[in-house]
């Protein structure tokens, strides 16, 4: 038996979403241990939305259904936990608004050069990556940062994300072609 607690673990939540043509957005969330390891997936059917909703939520429409709907919905769904949800979707943030779990958008790499002006969003360091959070919940690079030392320096947190879009791809592909 390992002697190993709750604080020598990370949970990577990793959340993205595809348009699929003519169909809606589908979302995926991967759940890794620090070191990348798949420990859960889920993934959603196509959702889409309708012209009243398109009208009524006008720009908000897509923070809403990618992170609120979709997102909100992997979460609860499931069974493991991340400690910190990793999206490369800045609409994704909205996610934060509805749970307690951290949310962080991974910049690019060619946009993680440039500091913050004032009045931006801090950017945290983790792995590779700079990660910036909802402007509302600032305080949760805080609570990453003790964390920080069980993701190793050269980690690329951009490569599970794609791993979700490639899952997604093939999900879609298998189911509508059908």
């Amino acid at each position: 038996m390992s002697g190993a607690t709750k604080t020598d673990q990370l949970r990577l939540g990793f959340l993205e979403t595809l348009e699929v043509e003519g169909r809606g957005h589908v979302g995926g969330l991967l759940i890794t241990n620090q070191h990348g390891r798949p420990l859960e997936f889920q993934c959603t059917t196509p959702v889409k939305p309708n012209r009243t909703q398109e009208i009524l939520y006008g720009d908000t429409l897509r923070p809403w259904l990618l992170g609120e709907l979709i997102g909100g919905t992997l979460l609860e769904r499931v069974s493991i936990k991340p400690d910190v949800v990793i999206t490369s979707d800045e609409n994704l943030l909205e996610l934060r608004n509805h749970t307690s779990i951290p949310v962080a958008f991974a910049e690019e790499q060619k946009k993680s050069t440039s500091k913050p002006e004032v009045g931006q969003p801090a950017v945290f360091r983790f792995g590779t990556q700079n990660l910036r959070f909802h402007g509302a919940h600032q305080k949760d690079a805080d609570v990453l940062s003790k964390q920080k030392h069980l993701i190793p320096d050269q980690a690329d947190l951009q490569e599970p994300l794609e791993r979700v879009r490639e899952a997604l791809a093939e999900t879609v592909k298998t189911v509508f072609a059908r």
